[in-house]
C-alpha cells in the first residue's frame, strides 16, 4: 500500500468510527424515503402547504445488537437560512422495535408499534409536523439512531431529553437530509 492510499484508509476509517458524541458508530445503516431523495426537494404533499403527513422512511442495514431505533427530525436552518438562529424540531419518535424497517407515509401516533413512543415537536405536540419555512429554503434533517437499549418511557420528551437519554447508547446513525421552499 503506498503513502496515499495508507492516509484515505485512516481518513475512511476515523470518519465512520466516531460520531458527533465520540461514540463508535455503524457507517453502513441508510435512511431511504421513496417519497424523496437525499438533498432533494420535499413534495409539498408533506409539508404545511399540502396535506403535512409525515414521508415514508425506510431504513437498512441496522447493527444486529439494536434494541430499537429512535427518530428525529429538524430544521437547523430557523428562522431564516440567511441567519439562523435555532434549529426546529418537527418529530420525535423513539423506542420503534429493533425488528423495524420503515414507517408508513402519514403514520399516525397511535398507529405505531407497541411500545414505541412519540415525543414533542417545537409546536408541543406529539407527531409530525412538516416543513413550513417562513423564509428561504431549508434542510430537514431525518436522523435515525439505533440504540443499545429500549429506553423507558419518558413522558413526550423533548428532542433534548429524548438525546440525553440515549447518551450512551448509539450503535449507529443515518440521516436523509430534504429541502422545502415556500412558493410565494
Amino acid at each position: 500500500m503506498n503513502r496515499w492510499s495508507f492516509i484515505i484508509v485512516q481518513i475512511a476509517l476515523i470518519s465512520w468510527i466516531v460520531s458527533a458524541n465520540g461514540e463508535e458508530v455503524n457507517p453502513t445503516m441508510k435512511l431511504t424515503s421513496p417519497s424523496f431523495e437525499n438533498q432533494k426537494e420535499i413534495p409539498r404533499k408533506y409539508t404545511c402547504d399540502g396535506e403535512d403527513v409525515s414521508p415514508a422512511l425506510a431504513w437498512s442495514n441496522g447493527p444486529a445488537d439494536t434494541k430499537s431505533f429512535a427518530l428525529i427530525v429538524d430544521d437547523p436552518d430557523a428562522p431564516d437560512p440567511a441567519n439562523p438562529r435555532m434549529t426546529w424540531v418537527h418529530w420525535v419518535i423513539y423506542n420503534i422495535p429493533a425488528t423495524s424497517s420503515s414507517l408508513a407515509e402519514g403514520v399516525k401516533e397511535k398507529e405505531l408499534s407497541g411500545g414505541t413512543w412519540g415525543g414533542l415537536n417545537d409546536w408541543k405536540k406529539t407527531g409530525y409536523g412538516g416543513p413550513c419555512p417562513p423564509v428561504g429554503k431549508h434542510r430537514y434533517f431525518h436522523k435515525l439512531y439505533a440504540l443499545d437499549v429500549v429506553l423507558p418511557d419518558l413522558k413526550q420528551p423533548t428532542k433534548e431529553k429524548l438525546e440525553k437519554a440515549m447518551d450512551g447508547h448509539l450503535l449507529s446513525k443515518a440521516e436523509l437530509v430534504g429541502l422545502y421552499q415556500r412558493k410565494r
